[in-house]
């Protein structure tokens, strides 16, 4: 008998970007975020809507901010 092969579970299956810098920014506020994921959207006049922009066009800032919200919020 065959068994259905699982996928891994994906620990942000279901969890917006939007979802998830919104709860970064409320753990670590935008100066920390700042310091620790150096992009200009967290430094200067930070805003939801312009980092949803920055990282929803730029890869490795994304995964930074997904790496870090894994290692912070969703323990």
């Amino acid at each position: 008998m065959d068994q259905p092969t699982q996928k891994p579970k994906d620990p942000l299956h279901g969890i917006t970007l939007e979802m998830i810098l919104t709860q970064l920014v409320e753990k670590h506020g935008w100066a920390e975020l700042g310091r620790r994921i150096d992009i200009r959207c967290f430094n200067f006049d930070p805003s939801v809507k312009s980092s949803l922009q920055f990282l929803r066009r730029t890869p490795w800032a994304r995964t930074k901010v997904e790496e870090l919200y894994l290692r912070t919020v969703a323990k």
